[in-house]
């Protein structure tokens, strides 16, 4: 499990809490929709992961009743994401920057 990961989970559990203990109806309308937000950026890091370690949208897919396409439509951003990530390091081929101090 990544840091990020953990730090996520710390976030809903820290949701869940808050929502536990809400008194009324705008400290728990705020506190789900934390948990929300927490819920769908491990949704998306865990789609980004299973991306990079080979799992192909027909399998992402069907774990959320979808096809292919319906899964690269609904997480486009982590599709996007996975793509971009894994660029060489020899294709940084920049001239010389100008300091800024």
């Amino acid at each position: 499990m990544t840091v990020a990961t953990k730090s996520l989970l710390r976030r809903i559990t820290a949701a869940l809490g808050a929502l536990d203990i809400a008194d009324g109806p705008m400290s728990r309308l705020d506190a789900a929709r934390r948990l929300r937000e927490a819920a769908e950026e491990l949704e998306a890091a865990q789609i980004e992961a299973a991306r990079k370690a080979g799992a192909t949208w027909n399998e992402i897919g069907a774990c959320y009743g979808l096809t292919k396409q319906g899964a690269q439509q609904r997480f486009r951003a982590a599709r996007h994401q996975a793509e971009a990530a894994p660029a060489p390091p020899e294709s940084k081929k920049a001239g010389p920057r100008a300091s800024s101090e």
